[in-house]
């Protein structure tokens, strides 16, 4: 019985199970509270930046636990169960708590850091009116499924009002974690389906992100939070480790 027990708290050590659970349940209780009450939690808990009037310092924590759909939470928790547990495992709860909203957040303060560039690119090319009118009625225009005609306008607005969710900062920062302290462990991927050390997956994945980043700007994915996830968790486990010699 013993054994059992902490068999099952390996696999679900309870940091990386309540995260999964909270997540889960943000989800549906997002979908019933929207199509039966007609309340998007997403105005009120997702990430949106600063100027929006839908901003709220809280945000930076909560759009941690709020997802797109269903396959955004599968593979953001499936992730997190594959590497966080052995990371808390090794850690410890209160360690990898930490080290999950660390990364977590500082990805969403990165993000915004570098939308601010772009957000005062584009006020430049507006006039103050313009500028004001999309701060005082842009998020209503969009919340009635409208934007405004006037292109500059139209992208503020969208830029302003569009918000950020998901885990999937803090969990590139996981699999940073993982990388650095298991290198050389194998891991099966699944296209194509062939076995590569955890250190060269998470180079090339890292790498991915910073093209895609650098590539595709104003995609829809945050590559990069991906990346500010990866680099404050580089910066966690080499200050936790620099007493040691060698790494796990």
């Amino acid at each position: 019985m013993n054994y059992s027990s902490r068999r099952y708290n390996a696999n679900f050590p309870p940091v990386v199970k309540n995260i999964i659970i909270l997540s889960t349940l943000m989800l549906l209780i997002t979908w019933v509270m929207e199509g039966s009450f007609g309340i998007d939690l997403t105005r009120y808990l997702a990430l949106y930046y600063p100027a929006s009037e839908n901003f709220q310092p809280y945000q930076f924590v909560t759009h941690l636990f709020m997802h797109a759909g269903l396959m955004h939470l599968f593979f953001n928790m499936f992730a997190l169960w594959m590497f966080g547990r052995v990371l808390e495992n090794v850690w410890g709860s209160k360690r990898f708590f930490i080290f999950y909203f660390v990364t977590g957040i500082g990805a969403a303060t990165i993000y915004t850091l570098v939308r601010w560039f772009e957000f005062t690119a584009l006020k430049h090319q507006m006039a103050p009116e313009q500028l004001q009118i999309v701060l005082q009625q842009g998020a209503q225009i969009l919340r009635n499924n409208q934007n405004f005609t006037d292109p500059l306008m139209g992208k503020m607005n969208l830029f302003l009002n569009t918000p950020v969710v998901g885990a999937s900062g803090a969990v590139f920062g996981v699999l940073l974690g993982f990388g650095m302290l298991f290198p050389n462990t194998q891991l099966m991927l699944l296209f194509p389906p062939i076995p590569i050390k955890a250190k060269y997956f998470v180079i090339g994945y890292g790498a991915l992100e910073l093209y895609l980043a650098l590539a595709q700007p104003g995609s829809n994915v945050a590559h990069v939070a991906h990346l500010g996830g990866m680099l404050f968790g580089y910066f966690m486990v080499k200050y936790w480790n620099k007493n040691r010699t060698t790494f796990y």
